[in-house]
């Protein structure tokens, strides 16, 4: 049998063997390289890893020279149309609509998305999560565009999009105090609304009770304050009181940019680390991406309090910035997991990034690729407190990635690992199994028409863009905010 005599959006009947080339399977906390293995996988669960299996099975897959590996988890995942790309090459962000300026603030801002569109987004985002073999995800948007912050409702229909395509989801509709406001050109001030932000937070808690479980168990819970900027200390102590009552992981950015280094030093005179040190809220639940602007001293408050990173290394190395410190993290027993945060949602390219700004930082030995792909499988999972996720062994989950090394863009591999990361593209991910099901194969995403899809994200793209100039300092011209790379040849 092949893959394509499976059913895309189903979880095969009996057990079902996958033999291929090179399997990552997982044996005494470590992942090892199987060649010429197999996996079988029966209902939710992963069965077997290692040689052919000697007993019956309902179907055997010869999959050739492709790489079986745990789907990756990804703790920082876009669930929106990516607008980071709009900063790559237009700056300064107080001007280009990162920020909203006094004038539009005093209109009163409103949501520049209807709730369908919303919803479409995370639906979208997701089939291209699973098209990139990621099979966990925690959601995030921006917050620029919306009226204040996400809904509940909103959030209803994320879990049921995850649901319907297979994806594995840690869900929260993001809140928050307050919000950064363009005074003048260049000059940023923090605005709060306590009362407002902490009614986000009570919605978020509720919305947790009731979500998790959900879909099989594919749907699981989050708290997600937006910013340690934009978050007052109430809010963020009901936070982790919550987060300590339900168990629940807690997504919060943090020494993340320059923006909020300076506007926290200002509020509480110290970084946002120690700020939370301080008051006692940080702890083994906290996933904090992106750690770029962090001090020594914060890192050493992270690992005393087993504080994750979400290392996002792509939509930071596009701007010139990376993490300076993935050696020191590892060294002081940090737990370090990865996001991609921006589009394309490539881990393995996100994987090649890390490898190679880590490098830089540290030196040819300062990073392996083994801690590269740990930190997409395992180190998320252990964020989570999942050992059944980001791993390939009897009794785990049946989240798989395959990836196809038979490309012929790749070059002769010696190992299929470092032959995927150092090809840097998931767009050889050839199948997906999420929970037991066959989520995407061939390019292909169970309940969702792609190339349809792709048409709408571009239209409602275009429709925010020209939105762009009602919340720039000055409201310039869209032509003037993002000019082309060369201008447009006319035609005579």
């Amino acid at each position: 049998m092949t893959l394509s005599d499976l059913v895309l959006g189903r979880r095969p009947e009996g057990r079902t063997a996958l033999f291929a080339r090179w399997i990552v399977a997982h044996e005494n906390g470590r992942h090892r390289l199987l060649t010429d293995g197999e996996i079988v996988i029966e209902g939710q669960e992963v069965i077997y890893v290692g040689p052919r299996f000697p007993g019956e099975v309902a179907r055997r897959i010869e999959l050739g020279d492709t790489l079986v590996s745990p789907g990756f988890v990804d703790l920082d995942a876009l669930s929106d149309l990516d607008t980071t790309v709009l900063t790559i090459d237009y700056g300064p962000g107080w001007a280009k609509g990162r920020v909203w300026p006094r004038s539009y603030v005093d209109r009163g801002p409103y949501e520049m998305y209807t709730p369908e569109q919303l919803v479409f987004q995370k639906r979208f985002a997701f089939a291209q999560l699973l098209l990139n073999g990621i099979t966990s995800a925690l959601p995030i948007a921006s917050l620029f565009y919306r009226e204040w912050a996400e809904t509940a409702a909103e959030f209803e229909g994320a879990a049921d999009a995850a649901g319907d395509l297979g994806l594995r989801v840690w869900l929260g509709p993001a809140y928050r105090s307050g919000g950064m406001v363009c005074e003048a050109p260049g000059v940023l001030e923090p605005v709060f609304d306590e009362a407002r932000g902490l009614k986000g937070l009570e919605d978020a808690i509720a919305f947790a009770g009731r979500i998790a479980g959900r879909h099989e168990g594919l749907v699981q819970a989050m708290l997600a304050p937006d910013r340690v900027e934009t978050s007052t200390l109430a809010l963020l102590q009901r936070t982790m009181a919550a987060s300590a009552e339900m168990n629940l992981p807690v997504r919060l950015h943090m020494a993340q940019g320059k923006m909020e280094r300076q506007t926290v030093a200002r509020l509480h005179g110290t970084t946002a680390p120690q700020w939370m040190a301080r008051h006692g809220l940080l702890n083994e639940r906290l996933i904090a991406p992106h750690a770029v602007e962090a001090e020594p001293e914060d890192l050493d408050l992270y690992a005393r309090h087993g504080v994750t990173i979400a290392h996002c290394p792509l939509v930071y190395a596009r701007g010139g910035e990376y993490l300076n410190a993935f050696r020191r993290c590892r060294d002081l027993g940090i737990r370090v997991g990865m996001g991609t945060d921006t589009t394309p949602p490539d881990m393995v390219l996100n994987m090649a990034v890390a490898l190679m700004t880590g490098r830089i930082a540290s030196g040819e030995d300062g990073l392996s690729t083994a801690e590269v792909f740990d930190a997409a499988t395992l180190g998320g999972a252990d964020a989570l407190g999942r050992s059944d996720i980001g791993r390939l062994q009897p009794g785990s989950k049946a989240d798989i990635a395959i990836f196809d090394l038979s490309d012929p863009r790749f070059a002769p591999t010696v190992d299929p690992v470092q032959s995927l990361i150092f090809g840097a593209t998931g767009r050889v991910t050839r199948a997906v199994f999420v929970d037991g099901r066959l989520s995407m194969l061939d390019g292909e995403v169970a309940g969702i028409d792609i190339k349809a899809a792709r048409r709408q994200a571009q239209a409602q793209f275009d429709g925010l863009v020209a939105k762009y100039p009602e919340r720039a300092w000055g409201h310039p011209s869209v032509e003037s905010m993002f000019p082309p790379t060369y201008p447009h040849l006319k035609a005579e």
